[in-house]
């Protein structure tokens, strides 16, 4: 463990997310805290929330909690130079391919939702 503890309120500031959600990914196993203070409070470190992080970031893009597990085990594959790494590297690049993919969908919903209100615009414009 590196860094200072702290407890899941200031975590959850920190990162953006409410305390139930990250219970959740707790009990999905995406993050398990560093440790447990006397009193049994959940105690976490900022590489724990660099993980939080990542899946904060993956969530609106769709990607289920397996995909999230599955993206995790590779990065931590990585950085502790387990597993082949050419292959971690193929499924990251898949990661990517998949997240690119995602982001262009929803920039193509966006340009249809700023292409309807444009419309709505105009509509107000020519009946007020």
């Amino acid at each position: 463990m590196t860094g200072r503890h702290m407890q899941i309120g200031e975590a959850a500031d920190r990162v953006g997310l409410s305390i139930r959600t990250i219970r959740h990914y707790e009990e999905a196993g995406l993050i398990v805290p560093s440790a447990r203070s006397d009193g049994g409070f959940r105690l976490y470190t900022e590489p724990d929330l660099d993980r939080l992080r990542v899946v904060k970031r993956m969530k609106p893009l769709g990607f289920t909690l397996d995909e999230m597990r599955d993206l995790l085990e590779i990065l931590d594959d990585l950085t502790a130079g387990t597993g082949e790494r050419a292959a971690l590297l193929d499924r990251l690049a898949g990661f990517h391919q998949a997240a690119e993919a995602r982001v262009q969908a929803l920039r193509d919903q966006l340009a249809y939702a700023e292409e309807f209100a444009g419309q709505m615009k105009q509509h107000l414009a020519e009946h007020s």
